[in-house]
């Protein structure tokens, strides 16, 4: 039988977060869920040894899979995940559990509800983030609304569900999956912004719904660069915008 939903994360030297036990936080939780589901970790070319932990914890754990792919960044490895995920709705989430796996019981009501797409939303304050970053974090999401989802305030949560076939047919229009790039090192990518434009564009149903976050990223391999995350994420909202006004967007 399918499960109800496919949980599908990508890892890419999250070592230190695996090591503070955020799979068995997940796998507590999902013991006592009222819903079916899976969970699919796409090694996303770890050079850290945390994809064994990964190995080793899904053999003790049924209903955790570990695949592999060429190191893409997170976009692709989601796709990754995605394209062998089998539940009626997929959601994808962050390794370091800053908006912890509870919170998609705020989530999945609202698929009953018609919606297609059903994003978790961390508001305009963010715990633990330093008044530089929550600056930075302003001036992004004023820009990006001006530009492209006026009705949306927070396009960077890494907590997002969908259906699946809502899934399977935007990720293949993404720009970083279209490229096929190849990446190094861990890199910052809008690919939120893409994602929840397309939805839109394509004619899906969108919520956005308030959820619990807290940064509880414990990595060491991620760059934190602020000013040039951002300088990098608005030159790929205006990429966008760009594609969008050229046509590159449309379906056949």
């Amino acid at each position: 039988m399918k499960p109800k939903l496919s949980i599908v994360l990508s890892n890419y030297n999250e070592h230190a977060n695996l090591e503070r036990g955020v799979l068995e936080q997940m796998a507590t939780y999902l013991r006592q869920a009222k819903f079916t589901w899976e969970v699919i970790i796409n090694d996303d070319g770890s050079t850290d040894g945390g994809d064994k932990l990964i190995a080793d914890f899904a053999k003790k754990h049924p209903g955790f899979s570990l695949i592999h792919g060429n190191h893409g960044g997170k976009a692709v490895g989601i796709w990754n995940a995605i394209q062998v995920a089998s539940g009626e709705i997929v959601l994808y989430t962050d390794m370091d559990q800053s908006t912890p796996l509870n919170e998609i019981e705020k989530l999945l009501p609202w698929f009953d509800k018609g919606f297609d797409v059903v994003f978790g939303s961390r508001g305009k304050m963010r715990k633990n983030f330093p008044f530089s970053r929550q600056l930075a974090s302003w001036a992004f999401r004023s820009i990006r609304g001006f530009m492209l989802l006026h009705n949306v305030v927070d396009t960077q949560c890494g907590f997002k569900a969908m259906k699946l076939a809502v899934a399977k047919n935007i990720f293949p229009s993404l720009s970083v999956i279209t490229k096929k790039a190849t990446t190094k090192g861990w890199t910052v990518s809008a690919f939120d912004v893409e994602l929840l434009f397309l939805a839109e564009k394509f004619g899906y149903k969108l919520k956005e719904v308030d959820v619990t976050w807290k940064d509880e990223d414990t990595s060491s391999s991620k760059q934190r660069g602020f000013i040039s995350e951002s300088i990098d994420m608005l030159m790929q909202i205006i990429q966008v915008k760009i594609n969008d006004l050229t046509s590159k967007y449309d379906q056949k």
